[in-house]
């Protein structure tokens, strides 16, 4: 008797988009008509149209760059409850996740992704702090003994959404039957986080030092800023190995010395990578920010579903989530909550080799931040006459542990090769990988882990996936799998923005370029064209900001640069002004936006420009995010409304192109002598004889 065919754990459904499509094919020809008429109308026309026509063809650029993008939609639909009949569902992962926020925020994703729903002794959860800060161990230590009253509520009551300052901030609607036994333990709960939220605070706005006398503390008695040794606590431990226990819990941080850079963000996550590898060696990994918790308690079984039911590994190196965020400004005015963007351009993108890596709610395999191929080469360093250990010392780094840990994962294995193990007991190997000299004369940063040289290591690391010929995969569950907080005020909004744009042109005006790694590596042209339409974002200051002056320009000249209005190919503009603003409203509206009304990509165009002139370096700016824990609690510091939506703004200084294009007004002639306009000439009276 044949064996049943197994079920698939997921789909790749084809989105229809018929209208969008014919609405960017209408604009593209518009824009190719307008290209034309200004080509053959310069020999009558002066700068000022050539000017025009060198925005425009940058505007067309980017335009067929969108239209690339956006032209196979697809979307995955995944079938958890088939993984949970098969045996694949036993496979692990890791939260590594980068700190950059409160005590109190990291506190509740911690606890946010100790109870999801997957067997927790196939879990293990990492916390990086780069500033060893005592605080947040003090924190994490407290939110371990909340932990074993939280994990099993949520599990037992189905609790949603598993974040306890987010919960509780809602009113209790009425579930479960709202038994006696539900609600006793529901105020139980409350208190004591109630309690836990006190007890941090408290240790906040005083001081922690009595207990720096508590042998856990030790480590961080002579902690200075930017210089401190590694720091490796496990917190919790699932000695027993029990699927209902509690997940592995261990704080990292890594050696920081004035001396030796550490690559911000990049350098943070390869310290973790090594760090999981030489405890646990999970096969695969999340890397997680620490202001976006876990909204759906079923996502590790959604992302195993695209990890593990692919037919081939090659069609899924990664997989990325969305970034979604709550409590955001009302119509994004500030274009950082990305709304458009996820639900348009980056479906579209996973028709490709598939979306870029973000930085956070990534699934990766261990093996391809390895630096492994999807046809198993790999990239060693050193000579070749040398054995396959000693070139994966030097490729890894000269720790045996973790260099035995590697070639495991290498070879298809996972684990540590003497399970059962004592994860309190690989703390020593763990320690000699975090140091800050660790990676000097390896691969790491360059080819192998989260790649150096750019404060977007995110798109650079998936651009590299990429350029390997791995793909990667869009998981959208409904729940959203993270929400995160975006930042509130403009100056925190404006500094996001203007580290992206520096970034992304850093990463353009490299090696890494994506037209060069098109033609060197394997990643595909199309998938090229949707990298430089997000690395041009910094570009685009500059031609918009001269075409915006040209009306301001002309108005002062008495010339213009549009058609005239008895000129028939004033229908071209008009046209194109009434499809893309139709266009681009109807998608706005689609994802419950307006128009974004502020950006900052001018400033990081301008700090990239200082740094290839030498005049000055990047720096990792980090993002305030106001976030409340408590219900009812905001803050609106530094934060902008916009009460005028900006379309009107846009509709009026587009009515002033129309104008300037109609209307000519004369020449005003100088006096040669003192420079000024000469007042106009009044009419004289006609005196007959």
């Amino acid at each position: 008797m044949a064996k049943p065919i197994p079920s698939p754990l997921y789909e790749k459904i084809p989105q229809k988009n018929t209208l969008h499509r014919a609405s960017d094919v209408t604009i593209f020809f518009l824009l190719l008509s307008l290209l034309a008429y200004r080509l053959f109308s310069l020999k009558n026309n002066g700068f000022i149209w050539l000017l025009a026509f060198l925005c425009e063809s940058w505007f067309t650029f980017l335009w067929v760059l969108n239209l690339s993008s956006k032209w196979n939609p697809v979307s995955y639909k995944t079938y958890p409850e088939r993984l949970l009949q098969s045996s694949s569902s036993g496979h692990v992962c890791d939260n590594c996740r980068s700190h950059a926020g409160t005590p109190i925020i990291t506190v509740n994703t911690v606890l946010s992704l100790l109870a999801v729903d997957y067997p927790a002794n196939k879990l293990s959860c990492y916390v990086s702090d780069d500033g060893a800060s005592p605080l947040t161990f003090f924190a994490l230590l407290e939110a371990s003994k909340f932990a074993k009253l939280w994990v099993p509520f949520c599990k037992k009551y189905g609790i949603q959404p598993r974040a306890p300052f987010r919960y509780f901030s809602r009113e209790l609607l009425p579930s479960h039957g709202n038994s006696m036994e539900f609600l006793q333990e529901y105020r139980k709960i409350k208190e004591e986080y109630e309690e836990l939220r006190r007890r941090i605070e408290d240790a906040t706005l005083k001081s922690i030092s009595n207990e720096l006398s508590a042998a856990e503390f030790v480590a961080f008695s002579n902690i200075k800023r930017g210089s401190h040794p590694t720091i490796i606590k496990v917190i919790l431990e699932n000695k027993e190995s029990r699927s209902d226990g509690l997940p592995h819990l261990v704080y990292v941080s890594r050696e920081k010395h004035p001396k030796h850079p550490h690559h911000y963000k990049a350098g943070a996550m390869n310290v973790l990578t090594r760090v999981s590898g030489a405890m646990t060696n999970a096969p695969f990994m999340l890397n997680v920010d620490c202001d976006m918790y876990a909204n759906n308690p079923q996502i590790f079984h959604h992302s195993m579903c695209l990890l593990l039911g692919s037919k081939n590994e090659q069609d899924c190196g990664f997989v990325q989530t969305p970034q979604s965020f709550y409590d955001g400004l009302k119509d994004d005015p500030f274009g950082n909550q990305f709304g458009v963007l996820y639900k348009y351009l980056a479906s579209g993108i996973a028709g490709l080799q598939g979306p870029h890596y973000s930085g956070t709610g990534c699934f990766h395999r261990r093996k391809v931040i390895y630096g492994l191929w999807p046809d198993g080469r790999m990239e060693f360093k050193g000579r070749t006459g040398i054995s396959k250990y000693e070139r994966l010392e030097k490729t890894f780094g000269n720790s045996k542990e973790f260099t035995k840990t590697a070639a495991r994962i290498l070879s298809g294995l996972s684990g540590i090769s003497d399970c059962p193990y004592d994860l309190s007991n690989r703390v020593e190997a763990a320690h000699q990988i975090a140091s800050c000299s660790y990676e000097y004369g390896t691969n790491w940063g360059t080819k192998i882990g989260w790649l150096y040289g750019t404060t977007t290591e995110d798109i650079l690391t998936g651009m590299r996936i990429h350029a390997r010929g791995w793909k990667s995969t869009d998981c959208r569950p409904d729940p959203p799998a993270f929400l995160g907080c975006a930042p509130s005020g403009g100056p925190a909004a404006l500094i996001q923005q203007k580290r992206w744009a520096t970034g992304l042109l850093e990463v353009l005006f490299s090696k890494n370029s994506p037209f060069i790694i098109t033609f060197t590596a394997k990643l595909q042209f199309r998938q090229c064209l949707a990298y430089m339409w997000i690395l041009s974002w910094g570009l685009r200051p500059i031609p918009e900001l001269c075409y915006l002056a040209l009306p301001a320009y002309c108005i002062m000249a008495g010339s213009h640069f549009l058609p005239k209005v008895q000129d028939p190919a004033v229908l071209i503009p008009i046209s194109l002004f009434v499809s893309y603003n139709f266009h681009t409203l109807l998608e706005y509206w689609g994802a419950g936006y307006s128009i974004r009304a502020l950006t900052a990509w001018l400033f990081g165009f301008l700090s990239v420009i200082l740094k290839l002139l030498g005049l000055s370096e990047t720096v990792f700016e980090v993002t305030k995010k106001d976030q409340s824990t408590t219900p009812g609690e905001g803050s609106d510091k530094d934060s902008v409304r916009f009460p005028i939506r900006g379309t009107t703004f846009l509709c009026f200084h587009k009515s002033s192109l129309f104008t300037c294009g109609s209307i000519e007004i004369p020449k005003i002639p100088l006096n040669r002598t003192t420079g000024r306009r000469c007042p106009p000439v009044p009419p004289q009276p006609i005196v007959r004889p």
